[in-house]
């Protein structure tokens, strides 16, 4: 009995505690209301707001020119229209006379500035940058065309056109239907850069300022300040045998560069026997005597460039500027040995650029975020097949970075780093599988790179 007793005791223990869990699991009474609430409050913010989008497209072409209209008119014009307002307020419930006056007054104003806002100018806007690309230093010019293609009179009109350092502003003088003024300005290229000039605008307004008309003309114009670069001698014939490269130095017994002819030897191929000549030979000396054809290697580089833009790792921004120089001056000799190029600043990849284009990158160049070895992840991602790597980095550079950009490429790539510090001898150590060259000026480059990146 007193073991039945125990056994019914557990299990009512047992019931006990399912039925609690049941309760703990069992979502509150007023719960579902609550749910049912909350959808039904999103369906209805939902509906509101396509109902808004929809309301939205339907007023939009017509609010589009309301908003660039009230757009012409400036701060100044703003104010005195709210005073006027506020003047035939109190002269209308105050019944001061004094308030309508001014409130007329300012009205008047404000109705004459916007009748000279009247009317469209109708002229033809050139605006060009010769030469588009230059080296630091050089000179370049912004040439400015307009025309009067309108059949009335142009008044004088200021023509704003944003440059190089700050807008540069063009007086244009009364103008006759079929008129053209031109004018030409020497644009600074002391700074290596990328500059957006243009575009070309005028702006119209009335003499005190309420109301500014603002019109573009043109497009804005790139205008590239290219680094100032540094002789130095061909690359090299290349890494990679290619059928399609440059011919070497290398003999070959396979490809397309034929170079001469010599006697046969065993193992060679028979397909490159050159059968007239063979006849020849063996009636000449009355043996048989077989000539195989001899070739040149054709070969070909993939030069890749990383240079880094981590302010950290340069000691000031002149430094900066002779490692844009140098990596400038590697990559427009690749392009003048038409090797394949691919280079790479920080964000900004080129891979195969045409040669007029190849410095633009290093014109737009500058400190970011992006560490050295994520540039040079970007330039193995994109250009899988380069032969000879070249990395130019700052005296505060961590070996240990170097190596981590390094260890992105396979090991068959000729992996260089290039170590600018103003200053110090010109110096090479092999350490960690690689080369690291230091220079102290743009100058050491020539010698310090001579046959580096083919080797």
């Amino acid at each position: 009995m007193t073991t039945t007793a125990a056994t019914e005791e557990k299990a009512q223990t047992r019931r006990s505690r399912r039925a609690d869990r049941a309760k703990g699991s069992a979502a509150p009474p007023g719960k579902p209301k609550a749910l049912a609430l909350r959808a039904r409050v999103r369906g209805a913010l939902v509906s509101v707001r396509t109902r808004l989008d929809q309301w939205r497209e339907l007023v939009r072409p017509y609010a589009t020119p309301v908003v660039k209209v009230l757009g012409w008119v400036s701060p100044l014009g703003w104010l005195v229209l709210g005073s006027a307002l506020v003047s035939w307020g109190f002269a209308r419930y105050l019944g001061w006379r004094e308030f309508s006056y001014a409130a007329i007054a300012l009205a008047v104003l404000f109705a004459l500035s916007c009748l000279l806002m009247l009317g469209r100018m109708s002229v033809s806007v050139q605006a060009r940058v010769e030469p588009q690309r230059v080296v630091t230093g050089q000179r370049a010019a912004l040439q400015v065309q307009v025309t009067n293609t309108g059949k009335g009179v142009m008044f004088p009109v200021p023509l704003d056109i944003p440059g190089v350092r700050d807008t540069i502003r063009f007086s244009l003088p009364t103008l006759s239907s079929g008129d053209t003024f031109e004018d030409i300005v020497v644009l600074p290229s002391e700074h290596r850069g990328a500059y957006s000039i243009g575009p070309a605008s005028t702006l119209r307004g009335d003499p005190f300022g309420l109301v500014r008309r603002q019109v573009t003309w043109t497009d804005p114009v790139e205008f590239y300040v290219h680094p100032r670069t540094i002789y130095l001698d061909s690359l090299g014939t290349g890494l990679l045998k290619d059928l399609e490269g440059r011919s070497s130095n290398e003999m070959s017994m396979s490809d397309l560069a034929f170079h001469t002819l010599r006697e046969y030897a065993p193992g060679d191929d028979r397909r490159h026997i050159h059968w007239l000549s063979s006849a020849k030979r063996s009636s000449s000396t009355g043996d048989d005597e077989f000539m195989v054809r001899q070739f040149l290697d054709t070969r070909r580089s993939h030069i890749g460039i990383v240079l880094d833009c981590t302010a950290a790792n340069w000691l000031d921004e002149e430094s900066f500027e002779v490692g844009v120089s140098a990596a400038a001056s590697v990559a427009l000799r690749a392009m003048r040995d038409e090797l394949d190029l691919s280079h790479v600043a920080g964000p900004l990849l080129q891979t195969r650029p045409k040669r007029h284009t190849a410095l633009d990158l290093y014109s737009r160049a500058g400190f970011v975020a992006d560490s050295l070895d994520v540039a040079a992840s970007r330039l193995a991602r994109s250009a899988t097949n380069v032969s000879a790597v070249l990395l130019v980095v700052g005296a505060l550079a961590e070996f240990s970075l170097v190596r981590r950009a390094k260890s992105v490429f396979s090991p068959d790539v000729n992996v260089l780093a290039l170590r600018i510090e103003p200053g110090a001898p010109t110096s090479l150590q092999r350490t960690g599988g690689m080369s690291v060259i230091t220079i102290g000026s743009l100058s050491d480059l020539p010698i310090a790179l001579q046959g580096r990146l083919s080797a």
